[in-house]
């Protein structure tokens, strides 16, 4: 009986892990968002791996700015709480100089209840980042 009730929990405990690990699942891959005109393009690409980190990649270019074409990185680890994305910088190097530290995003996908026709792009907004580039920023998934 003992071994019946374990069992119960085991299988429990289980499930719910398993329920993480796909919702994780969905929020992995590679969000971008551009803005062109005939003087500047922006680009914003958000690439969250499966194995917990992120990189990021800031590209300006503007025709009358020296230097006219400007590359910015960051990296670190992410974690998912329900639809909250916590991001947190390793050390920085000259490369990677945009500091994630404490930055938060929410994840925005259609509910799988939601049997409308809505058409509800999957994507991240970032809404608490100390980095000017990426605060309220919103990255559509690829």
């Amino acid at each position: 009986m003992v071994l019946l009730n374990n069992m119960k929990y085991i299988l429990a405990i289980i499930l719910v892990l398993n329920s993480i690990v796909v919702y994780a699942q969905d929020v992995v891959g590679k969000y971008h968002m551009e803005i062109g005109s005939t003087n500047v393009f922006l680009s914003r690409t958000l690439t969250l791996n499966a194995d917990g980190t992120f990189i990021f990649h800031g590209y300006e270019k503007h025709e009358h700015r020296i230097p006219n074409e400007v590359n910015v990185y960051g990296k670190g680890t992410w974690t998912i709480d329900k639809k909250v994305i916590s991001l947190s910088s390793e050390i920085l190097d000259d490369k990677y100089t945009l500091n994630f530290d404490k930055s938060k995003a929410r994840f925005i996908a259609k509910s799988p209840r939601d049997k409308s026709d809505r058409d509800i792009k999957t994507a991240i907004q970032l809404y608490d980042s100390d980095v000017m580039i990426a605060n309220g920023l919103k990255l559509i998934k690829e």
